[in-house]
């Protein structure tokens, strides 16, 4: 009776209750056009995965704006910045420290320096395809906007 009593008086805060905002870019349309890459067979010093084979999705993507939700994965001073890697997964699963390939990130120089965060942000800019420089992760994203963390 009690129980019953207290569902019938919760009823009517739940039905006026304000639904919370839900993340709607996961899962990513992007990501996987980036995850769809193979590699030419011959490894150099300059792609020591071989050279890399976008996919016509990717190459269609290429030169244009995109947005990424993932794991910020800091490249210097990891305190703040604005050049550092997204990963699309976690940083125990990310490219670097579990089993991730290289399609699974990409290098990212922000207009403004952000700090650091753990939790999953979103950004947006233009993707670059790099198959010349193994300086650079194989997709880059430049002018790319910080649009904020991502809540679940």
């Amino acid at each position: 009776m009690i129980a019953r009593t207290f569902f019938l008086w919760a009823l009517p805060i739940c039905a006026f209750a304000q639904p919370r905002a839900s993340y709607t870019g996961l899962p990513s349309e992007v990501w996987p056009k980036l995850y769809r890459i193979t590699y030419a067979k011959e490894k150099t010093e300059q792609h020591p995965f071989g050279k890399p084979l976008f996919s016509t999705e990717a190459k269609a993507l290429s030169g244009k704006k995109v947005t990424l939700p993932g794991y910020m994965v800091p490249f210097e001073n990891g305190l703040k910045g604005n050049h550092f890697m997204l990963s699309s997964l976690p940083l125990n699963a990310c490219f670097f420290c579990g089993s991730g390939g290289p399609e699974t990130v990409v290098e990212v120089f922000l207009t403004k320096a952000i700090a650091y965060t753990d939790k999953p942000i979103e950004v947006s800019g233009t993707l670059v395809l790099n198959d010349r420089s193994a300086h650079q992760m194989i997709y880059v994203l430049e002018n790319a906007s910080f649009l904020g963390e991502i809540e679940f």
